[in-house]
C-alpha cells in the first residue's frame, strides 16, 4: 500500500489522504499512523481519496473505523482485538455520519464492502474532488 498526503483549502483546510493498493492486515496501522501524524500536525478534516484502492479487509475497515474516532477525539480502540475493534463500529454509527472525515472515488469493488458493513450511513462518499473538498465546513 502507498499513501500521499496533501492539503487544499476549501470553506477549511482538508487534509487528503490518498490510499493506493491494499488495504489490508499487513498494511491498516500504516493509515492509523498517517492520520495520527496528520492530527498531530493540526489537521482537522481528512478526505480519504480510494482511487486507487484495489482491496479492503476487515483490518481496512478497523482502520477507517479509528480514523472517524481519532478525528472525533475518542480513544483508539485496542486493536490487538481486532474483532472487538470491528464490533465497536455499531455504536459509532449510531452517531451518524462522519463531519469530519469523507471518502473519494471508492472502486465499485471497495463500495461493495462498505455498503456491506454499513459503512456507506457513516461515511460521506463523493465521486466529486471539489466537491468533496467544499463539503466541509
Amino acid at each position: 500500500m502507498d499513501i500521499k498526503i496533501s492539503n487544499e483549502q476549501g470553506k477549511v483546510p482538508v487534509t487528503i489522504i490518498q490510499v493506493s493498493g491494499q488495504l489490508d492486515g499487513q498494511t491498516y496501522q500504516s493509515l492509523i499512523s498517517s492520520a495520527q501524524e496528520v492530527l498531530n500536525s493540526g489537521a482537522k478534516n481528512i478526505l480519504l481519496d480510494m482511487s486507487d484502492l484495489t482491496f479492503i479487509s476487515s483490518a481496512g475497515l478497523v482502520s477507517l473505523h479509528v480514523v472517524a474516532l481519532l478525528l472525533r477525539g475518542e480513544a483508539m480502540p485496542d486493536l490487538e482485538h481486532g474483532w472487538a475493534a470491528l464490533k465497536s463500529v455499531n455504536k459509532s454509527r449510531e452517531s451518524g455520519m462522519q463531519q469530519h472525515v469523507k471518502m473519494l472515488n471508492p472502486r465499485p469493488e471497495v463500495v461493495n464492502v462498505l455498503e456491506m458493513v454499513g459503512f456507506s450511513s457513516f461515511f460521506e462518499i463523493f465521486t466529486d474532488r471539489q466537491k468533496a473538498i467544499e463539503s466541509f465546513s
